[in-house]
């Protein structure tokens, strides 16, 4: 007979800490610095929890409708992206919402963007996971995806050194078609692309499968559900739009991840002796003022942070929460080279599933469609490379929960 018992606390322990550090840090961010960066906190943290509850991942959707044609997780992030330009594109056409000014992610179109996004795609699947897909699962427990993070840092950096000369290359100008055709007629063009991905997923799937895949049976209802998770796949869509959304209205600008790994990279660097302030990319004025600053002014940085802190208690509610320090090997090296990958490709890229595909769709940018065909076709030679690494299922299941 067993002398100890768990209390009916116990489960909500972790949890309860995690947002805990959440509310404590926006507290003292928002006094130290400015009160939206604060809240910009606790938006990340939902971010984090939506994430991982909703399973969205970009990398596991992608591997599954290139290997098995299975397109559920496509349409999910078409829904979330319909959301997003119609919450969007009225706000940029004004240039202001709620009485802040507003702007998208708009970039050249150009030889860089397609290197970066093809080599972020690979990445994506050696790596086992996106931005937010590595964040969230580090930040749920997954060991591997620690290392893939650190590399995702390391990668970005060496970016940075290297960024001049890929902006020196080819490009086309920034085009938003909000600018061309107004909120109206953008929304318009980009909702009959999502029906047209979306409608192209569903001939594929029941071409090869001869129904769509449904979501598996939960016995979970109600809160329960809420709290603990699995939620909806379009659940995780709609969210995600919603809490873009709230970003772009405190802090001025759509949700963007890689351009912290970049700022934490560099002050790493600088604090083993190294010097980035004489590179191109270090000297714009903002990438300079974020050099010389706190970590924690920088709204990424925050926003980051609480991602991980929001997974982490998802996870825990989940009970998912269990940290495996048994990685192979050649998973381990897969991770490696995939996050440095990650990091390299998001810079030449400006930005990666999130910042460049996610926020640049939702911002009008051309340069989000370029970078969503280059990274497809990325993740495609990352399918075929993942047996080096992996063997049996994991060659073509997720490393991580999702990713």
């Amino acid at each position: 007979m067993s002398t100890t018992t768990e209390t009916p606390a116990a489960p909500y322990r972790v949890p309860l800490i995690a947002t805990a550090a959440i509310v404590l840090g926006a507290l003292i961010i928002g006094v130290v610095f400015e009160a939206n960066t604060g809240l910009l906190m606790i938006v990340g943290g939902l971010f984090g929890m939506v994430l991982y509850h909703a399973a969205f991942g970009f990398t596991s959707a992608w591997r599954v409708f290139i290997t098995e044609r299975r397109g559920r997780g496509l349409r999910a992030q078409m829904v979330m992206l319909a959301l997003a330009v119609i919450l969007f594109f009225p706000a940029l056409g004004a240039g202001t919402l709620f009485g802040q000014e507003v702007y998208g992610f708009v970039a050249p179109i150009g030889i860089s963007v397609l290197v970066g996004a093809f080599l972020f795609g690979v990445g994506m699947q050696l790596g086992g996971g996106c931005a937010s897909g590595t964040l969230f699962t580090a930040g749920g427990g997954n060991a591997r995806m620690v290392i893939t993070l650190i590399f995702f840092v390391v990668g970005s950096v060496i970016g940075t050194a290297h960024f001049t000369w890929w902006q020196s290359l080819p490009a086309f100008q920034p085009v938003s078609l909000v600018n061309v055709a107004g909120a109206g007629g953008g929304i318009a063009i980009s909702l009959v692309l999502f029906a047209a991905i979306a409608a192209f997923t569903v001939v594929m799937e029941k071409g090869r499968h001869g129904k769509l895949e449904q979501a598996a049976p939960v016995d979970k209802q109600g809160y329960q559900r809420w709290l603990t998770g699995p939620w909806p796949l379009v659940a995780g869509a709609i969210g995600l739009a919603v809490l873009n959304f709230a970003t772009l209205a405190l802090a001025g600008r759509p949700w963007g991840i890689t351009s912290a790994f970049a700022l934490w990279g560099a002050k790493g660097f600088e604090l083993l002796g190294g010097d980035v302030s004489q590179w191109g990319y270090w000297q714009s004025p903002g990438n300079a003022a974020a050099l010389g600053a706190s970590v924690w002014g920088d709204v990424t940085t925050v926003m980051n942070v609480g991602i991980m802190l929001g997974a982490l208690a998802a996870a825990s509610l989940a009970g998912r929460f269990a940290p495996n320090f048994r990685i192979p090997l050649r998973s381990i090296l897969a991770a490696v080279i995939g996050g440095l990958l990650l990091g390299y490709g998001a810079r030449l890229a400006f930005g990666c599933n999130i910042g460049a595909y996610f926020s640049g769709i939702a911002s009008g940018s051309l340069h989000g469609w370029l970078w969503l065909v280059a990274a497809f076709v990325g993740n495609m030679a990352g399918v075929k490379l993942r047996p080096l690494f992996f063997t049996g299922e994991a060659a073509r299941k997720p490393t991580a929960k999702t990713s």
